[in-house]
């Protein structure tokens, strides 16, 4: 099963870098990329870059922790993405 949620992972970011990396930085699509691996599996692959984009956009670009750590400690912002993807 796992070799399976990698291979998704490696996919949802291959598709990721090369849709939306014109819009965003290096940085930026690091940070959704490992977004997208940290939720693989938690819902389809588009609900769960929407909602990564979103949370990595309201984190400020000075932010040190991954978008996984920083979501813990802003359940309002969590909240958002989380209604802006449809995820819940």
């Amino acid at each position: 099963m796992k070799p399976a949620i990698l291979a998704t992972a490696a996919i949802a970011i291959a598709l990721f870098t090369g849709q939306a990396a014109m819009a965003q930085s290096a940085d930026d699509a690091k940070w959704v990329g490992q977004c997208l691996i940290d939720n693989a599996g938690g819902a389809a692959e588009p609900i769960v870059r929407k909602y990564c984009v979103c949370m990595n956009n309201k984190m400020s670009d000075n932010e040190t922790r991954s978008i996984t750590q920083w979501e813990k400690s802003n359940p309002a912002a969590r909240a958002a993405c989380d209604k802006e993807a449809g995820w819940r």
